[in-house]
């Protein structure tokens, strides 16, 4: 029978072939909702901003048969409780810093950035291409959650300060807001460190129940206020290069996911990690000038506390990797590839930088 006289006979057209497809499309994409605690603010469209456009990638990709609900920090547990959530299945995904848990392992650092570690494009291609996210997932499954990629603000600011510290001593005693590791490092040096989520950090340094903070940059910095309290804006945020943000899976949600389902959320993470670090790019220096005509005073470290920072996070590197065979683990697996990324990055463009910034005026 030709096919034309099989169609007339069937019934069958464009329209009786879609109806057969339809069932079977519908039968592998499974209407599944889930929610996501963020360890952020909603004020902060960047950060919060970014796990709201994973979310809405996800659904647009599966014609919102797989749909996640975003929340900010404290609507369903507090910002530096997500992982929490995660791992107990409170709640089946979630968007924080890995260098916030640091206190269950310091091997959590390495999912956001270590100390004078590498900047926002060698820590994403280690994370990608480099071994990162195999090392890093075998870590975080004894935790019952795996990583995906779904953030990065590229290289921080040092924090905002009440008074001007120029040598090392001055840091003695200062109770600094800081996340994650690097606060362990300036215990070292004699600061008092407090981990604080963002929305709680302006009510402590309104209350002087902090000296000093450090939160991202210009952008979400100048949202936040804090340079209406503590005017000195210190540069550069060495604990932070190009902290990545993650979004943390449940294993046991992950492993029931449909492939493709699994596919989409780690492209939506990419999409939502493009996205934010452009989105830096093109709002902190603005912020900046605005900061600055707002009577903000810039400033950079003084090389005496660059150099003894340097030294104390070299050392704790040391301490904890004779200690802890997951954090030298991954440790090693960083440090051999953003030694090589480095060597390839002076190379190819430090030149090519340089040659610009002659010319930038012309």
């Amino acid at each position: 029978m030709k096919r034309r006289d099989f169609i007339k006979v069937t019934g069958l057209g464009a329209a009786g072939a879609a109806t057969l497809a339809a069932p079977a499309i519908a039968q592998s994409m499974p209407e599944i909702k889930w929610r996501m605690p963020t360890s952020w603010p909603k004020s902060l469209d960047t950060l919060y901003g970014g796990a709201e456009l994973m979310s809405k990638m996800v659904a647009e990709a599966t014609d919102n048969k797989f749909q996640i609900q975003t929340f900010a920090a404290g609507e369903i547990v507090p910002g530096l409780q997500v992982l929490d959530a995660v791992q107990n299945a409170t709640c089946e995904i979630g968007h924080t810093a890995s260098y916030y848990y640091f206190g269950k392992d310091p091997t959590f650092t390495f999912g956001s950035s270590v100390p004078f570690g590498p900047n926002m494009r060698i820590n994403q291609a280690w994370y990608m291409l480099g071994g990162g996210r195999e090392v890093l997932n075998e870590f975080y499954k004894s935790y019952n959650v795996i990583s995906l990629l779904a953030g990065n603000t590229g290289c921080q600011m040092g924090g905002w300060f009440r008074k001007e510290v120029n040598t090392p001593d001055d840091l003695r005693g200062m109770k600094f807001r800081i996340g994650g590791f690097a606060g362990r490092v300036l215990q070292k040096l004699g600061v008092v460190p407090q981990q604080l989520a963002g929305g709680d950090i302006y009510p402590a340094l309104e209350k002087g129940t902090i000296d000093a903070a450090e939160w991202v940059g210009p952008y979400d910095d100048e949202k936040l206020g804090f340079y209406k309290i503590a005017p000195h804006y210190y540069y550069p945020g060495w604990w932070e290069g190009g902290p990545m943000l993650l979004a943390f899976v449940n294993l046991d949600k992950w492993n029931a996911l449909p492939k493709y389902y699994q596919s989409v959320l780690e492209q939506a993470g990419h999409y939502a990690n493009n996205y934010m670090m452009a989105r830096y790019d093109q709002a902190n220096p603005l912020a900046l000038k605005k900061l600055l005509a707002n009577n903000t005073k810039l400033h950079a470290f003084s090389p005496p506390i660059m150099d003894a920072c340097y030294k104390a996070a070299k050392e704790l590197h040391s301490e904890v990797s004779a200690t802890n065979p997951n954090f030298k683990k991954v440790y090693e697996s960083l440090n051999k590839f953003s030694s090589d990324g480095y060597a390839w990055f002076q190379v190819a463009e430090v030149g090519y930088d340089i040659f610009m910034a002659r010319h930038s005026q012309s």
